[in-house]
């Protein structure tokens, strides 16, 4: 059986950077990004520890696919797609947690 996987975005308090990062388990790298586990990272740089989107797939291959896609799009397309799910931009990372 095939472990499933996420992909995710991430952004700051103002909203200006954002990060789509893959992931098989949403929960615990949500806390890894939160904690500062990797200082050197991309995300620890630029401060980005608001979940404002994310999608489950059955496979990891399937998630692999959709952030390739999606790293491939404008910014503009990116902040559509964030608005149909989260016009607010607000943190989704307590419903993540509450799985």
């Amino acid at each position: 059986m095939e472990k499933g996987g996420a992909i995710y975005i991430l952004t700051n308090k103002t909203n200006t950077t954002v990060y789509i990062g893959v992931t098989s388990n949403l929960q615990k790298r949500l806390y890894e990004h939160q904690n500062g586990l990797y200082p050197s990272s991309f995300v620890a740089k630029y401060n980005l520890n608001k979940l404002i989107y994310y999608e489950a797939f059955h496979s990891i291959q399937e998630a692999i696919d959709r952030e390739k896609q999606l790293k491939g799009w404008s910014r503009k397309k990116k902040d559509d797609l964030i608005a149909k799910l989260n016009a607010k931009w607000i943190d989704l990372t307590e419903e993540i947690m509450n799985w």
